[in-house]
């Protein structure tokens, strides 16, 4: 069977709309995910409890969409922590995108028993619901956290070593619930493995915020920008539309094969930390008067792996998933929403 493509994948979805969940639709993933589904005419049900996502991520993907393009949303505030909240919203739902969950590594390790409860319970919850509304597929966020303390470069799904964190075995139990549902009760899923996904909306504050978003929010507010380590771990940085992309394919694969998998999602490019200061720094300052800086190096962060690589050619050949964009020209689309977001509260 041939593998869709993106633009197949869509025009599908346009001549026959459907019902979609997400879950963490409030979320940095969830909210690109439902300006892409509402573009394409789709009915969608978004359920946050804003516990670490942004009501204004919402307001922004309303200035983004038509008025009937908004209308075909539905949000509800609640907790996938609520099982019985979780089979009241599966009603009528066809394609569930699953992205709720408590991120951050050290997080994780400094409060093992809410990140348990929010993303193995949680997850459950809505594996659960969407198993007993009969959906159609059950696309959920795994992350690149599985593979652990395996050595090899790139990372290959089959090959994991043993989870750093909590963070990371709750993201592993996903998969292996996933795939025990497939065996037991027939539902369809795929797990997609971030890795670093990046982009606008990500949010730069608070003690678990991710990466570029607090580096860009240092720059240009002038603080010190700190590195744990000696500067060379590397990742495999993921601007966010190559997220939405293979969720789409994820969700319209029709290649059996395809079916109950997980999959790599990046773009095959490594980057060191050293690199990306040195690549953001360079974007901010085309585009505003900031000083040139050096980074400040601290320890090691317990639970980190050292260097992440994906090998993406799995959902290639499965998914027909093609990333767009790289990791410089991400930091290009992404900068213009900091600046921004930076001016505004400078002018509040």
């Amino acid at each position: 069977m041939m593998t869709m493509n993106l633009a197949e994948c869509e025009a599908g979805l346009k001549l026959r709309p459907r019902q979609w969940l997400i879950t963490g639709v409030a979320g940095f993933i969830g909210s690109h995910l439902l300006v892409r589904l509402l573009g394409l005419g789709q009915s969608v049900v978004g359920v946050d409890n804003f516990s670490t996502s942004r009501r204004a991520n919402l307001d922004s993907v309303h200035k983004q969409v038509t008025s009937r393009q908004w209308e075909r949303f539905r949000h509800i505030e609640g907790d996938i922590r609520d099982a019985e909240l979780c089979q009241n919203i599966m009603q009528g739902v066809e394609f569930v995108l699953h992205q709720a969950a408590l991120g951050s590594v050290p997080r994780s390790i400094s409060d093992p028993a809410a990140t348990h409860a929010n993303n193995v319970t949680g997850f459950l919850n809505i594996l659960i619901a969407a198993r007993d509304a009969q959906v159609r597929r059950f696309v959920y966020a795994s992350s690149s956290s599985v593979f652990g303390d395996a050595p090899g470069l790139p990372k290959v799904e089959n090959t994991i070593g043993t989870p750093l964190s909590p963070y990371a075995a709750g993201k592993y139990m996903n998969e292996l619930y996933a795939k025990v549902f497939g065996r037991c009760y027939g539902i369809e899923t795929i797990g997609l493995r971030y890795f670093n996904v990046f982009g606008p909306r990500q949010d730069p504050e608070g003690p678990y915020a991710a990466v570029i978003p607090l580096w860009i929010k240092c720059l240009i507010q002038r603080q010190p920008v700190y590195i744990n380590g000696d500067g060379e771990t590397s990742r495999d940085f993921c601007y966010v539309d190559n997220a939405v992309q293979v969720n789409l394919l994820a969700a319209c694969a029709e290649n059996p094969e395809a079916l109950n998998q997980t999959y790599n999602v990046a773009v095959g490019q490594q980057t060191t930390l050293k690199q990306l200061f040195d690549l953001i720094q360079t974007e901010l300052r085309a585009r505003m008067p900031l000083p040139e800086t050096q980074p400040t190096y601290r320890e090691f962060r317990d639970g980190d792996i050292r260097h992440s690589l994906a090998d993406i050619s799995k959902a290639k050949r499965l998914l027909g998933y093609a990333p767009t964009h790289s990791v410089s020209e991400g930091l290009r689309l992404s900068a213009p929403f900091y600046i921004g977001e930076a001016n505004a509260a400078s002018v509040s």
